[in-house]
């Protein structure tokens, strides 16, 4: 997700309004190394079209 959001040249704040979520969830589904954060299909729905991309491709 971090390297979608930095080839775009987006910002994290950036993600995170055109997502409609909070700054520090799109900063803590990036460092989750271990994929203990669980969002909702409408999160990452709302994140994928944000990075022009897919869900599968970011999430999965």
């Amino acid at each position: 997700m971090k390297i979608l959001r930095e080839e775009l040249g987006l910002t994290v704040r950036e993600v995170a309004e055109r997502a409609n979520v909070a700054v520090g969830y799109v900063s803590t589904l990036e460092n989750d190394k271990e994929n203990k954060t669980n969002p909702s299909k409408d999160v990452m729905t709302r994140i994928a079209k944000a990075l022009e991309s897919t869900v599968t491709e970011i999430f999965f």
